[in-house]
């Protein structure tokens, strides 16, 4: 079976993971499943809480993956991507349960309806349904047919926000903790230096109960589950730090003991107080899919049979004709087909400026019609939206891993291992060699208040063999690279930057030289015809006809340009047969029994048409950079018509800026040398590569790659679409909804290219920080640990200090947002 068969019979999944504490229950369950059969590639993502797996569809299945998943001890649930849709609405004018039984009944009896559930105490309707099949304006006509009302409008099934559960849960189990603890170390305080409190030690155990088993019971189940499956987390090493020191607290009701439930309970405490800060912080970094998920309209006015109704977004279908009136936000991506309108597509594109719409513009969905009414046919609904995908390709790239990362996630599956390894250690050596452990005590008590060489050998063994579990955090590792995307790619979408992949960041630092294609990149895409040169006799509106009604054929922009041309001269345009377009060179057709050619030089001389009398306007225009094309009729020459693309307004600023980052620019086109170095000068392109024809593009990147080493290829995404992928960063730069671009790793949704300037500093300034919260993660451990192992730190402390490092990896990927990225045109 060959490479392209196998990857033909791969599949992709997605899903939903709960249960890890740390980075190293997601590098567990990487390698697991990565070591099945039939796995490809596995990557999970710690802060994002989602994994996504790609398999050999004949080996294995997405239920046997979640199996192996949750038999690892953790939670996981596929992310169901059909046309099944689940909803719930209110319901008006139910009297009794007869009336929810009925209006029940008659909707499970529609076609399309899975199931129907009424709920008469609280008035309301949960609905599973087929998009393809009903839509909700028929279940509406039906319930309002039997004489009751269904309120499409008050559906807030949406208004859900996981991380906000997670934050209240975690807020909470803190909040008990920190009561709790506070009342114990008051207590210890007392009992110490004021007097001695009787029955002390039931006190601080009864208090410290609720703490070490019952806020932080789920963490001694994540270390059974861990433990169980041979794959030790952090939470193994909280447990250890926090039910021990309690358990032989308890021995102090038999055996005359020194009590450590009060570290007990600081250890946990320290720790639960750690996850609330990071689960709020990390709920902070990935506030920009949030914004996006808000930002999309609730309903819409859409005409039903001449009458204005309005109906929820996620009952649109392609083909719906909305109405939107100024200050309404767009509900879905269409087509203008009525009115004219000022969009603020800010949301979009980054661009403050409102932008003018009219009949046959597209329209994005969620931004905002400034002025006018506007009659929008749609075009795209659901998971297929701008919106939608630009939240997809965030997941996506939030979901994916940085090369560099890939170092850091081998060491953290050998950190908690090596930690425990390096405890039990530490407890036999401070007993095989206490005098010199001693020594170096009694140094540190001399400095260190915490410090205390008057206890015994065994206490103080057991208490720097705590210490050194509870002050080790694979989790500052672990967050390092996602909570640096989460928040960087946020930023990018915010400005019309749009990362599909870690990869892409990394890379992006590395580039050398990129290159450009002209048409609609450099370029804005919308040719016009600039001059007409005809032979001595022939009149313009004939050369207008043949010009006009050939290109009719062409898809290409300086066809339709030659076309609207004569359309504005108001010549009737005749048919063509025989038509046949030659690549890189023209057309070739019959009209009115007559052949008639468009096209450069070589078309002519292929034909033996004379043209040489011209050549000196020809050179003239392409020195204009002007693209010059050659008419004839048989095998007579009738002139030249003069093509030219205005370059946008910001390109050559970008190009300049480009170079003074040291960066090399090129020009790759399928115009001639002339017209191309004419605009290469134009706008400061260093290297110009002409005369290339569409499958060429991709040798041309090749040679680039083999002279100057990294390259960026910036393009339309569609025509350019091999090109991208052969280069190391594939850029599309494109507008509005033509920004689903799967060959791409960067898309500058804008269309300017001043955006390739944004997005090679946003992808330093996340790589950056990326290397940042490595290097305090690295030197946290690198300096804490060796200072835990020689006894001069006490396990309160550590479990603070744990708790702050991952913090300070978190809050370090928040700065990101302070990095200023636009570019200084």
């Amino acid at each position: 079976m060959t490479q392209e068969t196998k990857s033909q019979k791969s599949q992709k999944m997605s899903f939903a993971l709960k249960g890890m504490s740390c980075t190293s229950c997601a590098a567990n369950i990487e390698k697991k499943l990565n070591s099945t059969e039939g796995i490809i590639n596995a990557n999970i993502n710690f802060a994002t809480e989602k994994g996504q797996v790609k398999f050999k569809q004949e080996v294995q299945s997405p239920e046997k993956i979640i199996s192996i998943i949750k038999d690892l001890g953790y939670e996981a649930a596929p992310e169901v991507d059909d046309k099944l849709e689940k909803i719930t609405v209110k319901l008006k004018g139910m009297t009794c349960t007869s009336c929810a039984g009925n209006i029940e009944k008659k909707l499970n009896d529609m076609e399309g309806i899975k199931s129907a559930n009424v709920n008469f105490a609280v008035e309301k309707v949960t609905i599973e349904y087929d998009t393809k099949k009903v839509r909700l304006i028929d279940m509406k006509k039906k319930v309002d047919g039997l004489g009751y009302e269904l309120v499409l409008e008050e559906n807030k099934t949406d208004n859900v926000d996981e991380d906000e559960i997670k934050i209240k849960k975690a807020a909470k189990k803190m909040k008990i903790s920190i009561a709790l603890s506070s009342i114990i170390m008051g207590l210890m305080i007392v009992h110490m230096f004021v007097r001695a409190i009787p029955g002390y030690l039931p006190i601080v155990a009864l208090l410290g109960f609720p703490i070490v088993f019952g806020t932080g019971l789920h963490v001694h189940v994540g270390s059974f589950k861990a433990l169980k499956n041979k794959s030790p987390n952090m939470d193994v090493l909280v447990t250890l730090g926090s039910l021990p020191p309690y358990l032989i607290g308890l021995m102090g009701f038999f055996i005359p003991v020194q009590s450590f439930i009060e570290m007990a309970t600081t250890i946990m405490t320290f720790h639960l107080i750690g996850k609330y800060l990071e689960v709020r912080a990390k709920g902070r970094a990935s506030q920009a899919i949030k914004k996006l998920l808000q930002m999309g309209a609730k309903t819409a006015k859409v005409i039903v049979d001449g009458e204005e109704i309005e109906v929820p977004v996620q009952d649109l279908q392609t083909g719906d004709i909305m109405v939107i009136r100024p200050g309404e936000k767009v509900p879905t991506d269409g087509v203008v087909i009525d009115g004219n309108g000022l969009l603020d597509e800010s949301m979009a594109t980054g661009e403050s400026m409102p932008v003018k719409r009219k009949k046959g513009d597209e329209i994005i969905g969620a931004t905002i019609n400034k002025q006018g009414l506007l009659k929008v046919k749609v075009t795209k609904v659901g998971k297929d939206t701008f919106l939608s995908q630009v939240i997809k390709m965030m997941e996506e790239c939030q979901g994916s891993k940085v090369p560099i990362q890939e170092f850091a996630d081998r060491i953290t599956g050998y950190f908690v291992p090596a930690i425990l390894i390096i405890t039990i250690w530490t407890f036999i050596s401070f007993n095989i060699f206490p005098e010199f452990h001693l020594s170096i005590i009694e140094w540190g008590a001399t400095f260190l208040p915490w410090v205390n060489p008057d206890l015994t050998p065994l206490t103080l063994s057991f208490i720097t063999a705590t210490a050194v579990l509870v002050i080790s955090c694979p989790c500052a590792l672990g967050l390092g690279t996602p909570t640096a995307l989460m928040v960087g790619s946020g930023m990018g979408a915010e400005r019309g930057i749009l990362i599909r992949n870690g990869e892409a960041i990394q890379t992006f630092k590395e580039v050398t030289t990129i290159a450009f294609d002209k048409t609609g990149t450099i370029t804005k895409g919308k040719p016009e015809v600039t001059d007409l040169v005809m032979v001595d006799g022939v009149e313009e509106k004939d050369f207008l006809y043949y010009a006009g009604t050939i290109e009719k054929g062409s898809e290409h922009p300086l066809a339709h340009a030659i076309v609207e041309k004569a359309k504005n001269e108001k010549i009737k345009l005749g048919d063509v047969r025989d038509f046949n377009a030659i690549v890189g060179k023209g057309v070739i057709g019959m009209i009115d029994g007559e052949t008639i050619l468009v096209g450069n030089r070589k078309l002519m001389e292929e034909n033996k048409i004379s043209y040489e009398s011209y050549e000196k306007d020809l050179i003239r225009l392409e020195d204009e950079a002007k693209t010059a094309m050659l008419l004839a009729k048989g095998n007579q020459l009738l002139g030249i018509v003069a093509v030219a693309d205005p370059i946008k307004e910001d390109s050559a600023q970008a190009i300049k800026m480009l170079e003074n980052m040291g960066i090399k620019t090129a020009m790759i086109t399928g115009d001639n040398k002339r017209t191309a170095a004419a605009i290469g000068k134009k706008v400061g392109i260093s290297h110009v590569i002409a005369e290339v024809l569409p499958d060429g593009k991709v040798e041309e990147v090749e040679r680039l790659q083999k002279k100057y080493g990294t390259v960026a290829m910036v393009g339309d995404g569609i025509n350019d679409a091999p090109a991208l992928k052969q280069s190391n960063v594939g850029t599309a730069i494109g507008t509005g909804t033509d920004i689903a671009i799967e060959a791409a790793d960067v898309t500058l949704v804008r269309g300017e290219l001043s955006g390739i300037i944004s997005a090679i500093k946003l992808s330093r300034a996340i790589f950056s920080k990326i290397r940042e919260n490595y290097f305090w993660a690295w030197i946290y451990n690198a300096v804490f640990i060796p200072v835990a192992v020689l006894g001069l730190l006490h396990p309160m402390i550590g479990a603070a200090a744990m708790a702050i490092s991952s913090l300070n990896v978190v809050y370090n990927s928040l700065r990101l947002k302070k990095k200023d990225i636009e570019p200084s045109l």
